[in-house]
């Protein structure tokens, strides 16, 4: 197939038109039968698609680029048909219970998401243009290549183990409201969130490899190099926007609030690294202070029942106790 030159010759603005065509599709199903099952399905398969297009626009199938493209694919693939599974067996989504209805903040969502996905594409869809594919090529087996197979490969097990291990913990009814502290959540509480993180960044170290060697060069390698905001920006998105700042102290608190096994949570955050895997046994004997910066556990993160909690709930869920522990004995006596 002949190279293709659509809009720029970087495929930044035609992969940009298929995301939100493709988004907005989506949003009129989902806004107008209220149907919450395709939203992060339209997102998995909006990252299959662009790497479908953009590798088949360039006319040149190196083995880089079909390597990332379907790293990217097998990622985008496997996470959409996951999340599609589990809200098939849930129902609905509970994330949107008050936008559902409302047609500006759904549609915000699903423009946060058009982001998501043409940003993370970056690397494979600028690998795939033909401004990079103009250049010769470095043979595929470099040092970084190696490197990159081996963070996907470690970043696609971890995801997609720890979804599994979750999903059936939960799934449990004698677990319901415990702490899901089994197989690689003993090493990381949010595994899949470290898997996620290294699948980009092992894609990226992939997809720069001709600028790193020197083959690419003047803006072309500008523009390959800054495709790490894709990685970037995904990170950025799970540890501060709509990953472990909405779980970890919110989740403490609803916790401790409501008695719902609490301590032995509290234990579990003393010993489990929140986010790179470790060893409970060694991560329990750090100083805070690694605790805090190495390991990435971020004030922001942690819960302090004294700042944090609101007493008032606490005092309610203690008096309702104590009433029951009251009426134990007086019931047993009349037995």
């Amino acid at each position: 197939m002949a190279e293709v030159h659509a809009l720029d010759d970087y495929y930044l603005a035609i992969s940009l038109l298929i995301t939100i065509g493709y988004q907005l599709f989506f949003f009129a199903i989902a806004f107008s039968l209220k149907f919450d099952k395709l939203t992060d399905f339209a997102g998995g398969t909006n990252f299959v698609v662009l790497a479908i297009i953009t590798l088949a626009f360039s006319g040149h199938h190196d083995a880089r680029q079909i390597v990332v493209s379907i790293f990217i694919m097998l990622w985008g693939a496997r996470l959409s048909a996951f999340l599609l599974f589990r809200i098939i067996k849930t129902g609905k989504d509970d994330r949107f219970d008050d936008k559902r209805d409302k047609f500006f903040p759904f549609l915000g969502f699903w423009i946060f998401q058009m982001i998501w996905v043409w940003t993370v594409s970056l690397p494979v869809t600028v690998l795939n243009s033909p401004n990079i594919t103009q250049f010769p090529q470095p043979a595929f087996g470099t040092g970084r290549d190696i490197a990159g197979v081996i963070l996907f490969a470690i970043g696609f097990f971890m995801e997609s183990v720890s979804d599994v291990q979750k999903y059936g913990f939960r799934s449990k009814p004698e677990n319901k409201g415990k702490v899901c502290d089994i197989g690689l959540f003993t090493i990381s509480r949010h595994p899949n969130y470290f898997g996620e993180i290294i699948i980009q960044f092992g894609i990226y170290m992939i997809a720069v490899s001709p600028a790193a060697y020197g083959y690419v060069t003047g803006a072309a390698y500008n523009a390959l190099s800054a495709t790490v905001l894709g990685a970037i920006f995904l990170t950025v998105l799970l540890m501060f926007v709509s990953g472990l700042n909405l779980q970890e102290r919110p989740g403490a608190k609803k916790r401790y609030e409501s008695g719902n096994h609490w301590e032995s949570y509290k234990i579990y955050t003393e010993r489990t690294s929140i986010l790179i895997p470790f060893p409970p046994q060694l991560y329990v004997h750090l100083p805070t202070i690694l605790k805090r910066t190495v390991f990435l556990e971020f004030p922001i993160y942690v819960f302090d029942p004294a700042k944090h909690a609101d007493q008032s709930k606490v005092r309610e869920r203690e008096a309702e106790e104590g009433q029951r522990d009251r009426q134990e004995p007086h019931r047993e006596s009349e037995d």
